[in-house]
């Protein structure tokens, strides 16, 4: 597991060169491990090198993983969420990053009512317009944010997006500068219940770019445990 402390260390030296270059503090970027098809020990691994955030694609794998993990760790769902499985995922995950939709926004309302909790979540933008990524269009993103402010147990916190399958860098980075200025255009609508701090972006890739377009969780699985097992 030595291996895995490495390469947590070599990601945030990477991290921290992409803060410099952009004039930012490298405390206002968090490392989430993305564990999908990653073992218990691997993930004890990842959290005792430093990383607080685990990021899981499936709800039935976390739900397994997450028993056999003693270790403490913010867990955050960055897969598509299907309604029938809400209700598990709020057991689970404190975050979900991947709201993509009002009717989805509303299940985890009456589901997270009966639990008498307040959920944290990010709005999915599909701002590469690729159509085998999930998430909310671009121009349909601030009605769903509107939508998700009126409900009461829901608390949203930040927007998230995967960036565009390319070696265009160009094309890469204005799918992150996109959901910035989605966001800015969010914070300037001052809705309640919308605070708007983070900007989910980036990954084993392309979280440079995504870092120097104003990213505050990066999301890496490859860089951290190698290749993944279909």
């Amino acid at each position: 597991m030595l291996e895995i402390q490495k390469n947590v260390q070599a990601i945030r030296e990477r991290m921290a060169a992409a803060c410099h270059r952009s004039g930012r503090s490298a405390d206002e970027v968090t490392l989430v491990a993305v564990t999908k098809t990653v073992g218990a020990e691997q993930v004890e691994a990842v959290i005792a090198a430093g990383v607080t955030v685990i990021g899981e694609n499936r709800v039935q794998e976390a739900t397994a993983k997450k028993q056999a993990v003693s270790s403490e760790a913010s867990w955050h769902l960055i897969g598509h969420l299907q309604t029938n499985k809400v209700k598990k995922a709020l057991k689970i995950f404190d975050l979900i990053e991947s709201v993509d939709s009002e009717h989805l926004a509303e299940k985890i309302q009456q589901e997270s009512e009966k639990l008498q909790r307040t959920v944290d979540v990010f709005i999915q933008v599909n701002t590469s317009g690729e159509q085998s990524k999930f998430g909310v269009a671009p121009e349909h993103a601030l009605g769903l944010v509107r939508s998700v402010s009126r409900l009461p147990n829901l608390r949203l916190r930040g927007l998230m997006t995967i960036g565009a399958l390319s070696d265009d860098e160009d094309r890469i980075r204005s799918c992150f500068r996109m959901l910035r200025q989605i966001r800015e255009q969010v914070v300037a609508l001052n809705l309640p219940g919308v605070s708007m701090e983070h900007l989910s972006m980036g990954m084993t890739n392309d979280f440079e770019i995504a870092i120097e377009e104003g990213a505050t969780l990066i999301r890496i699985g490859r860089a951290l445990f190698g290749e993944r097992m279909p």
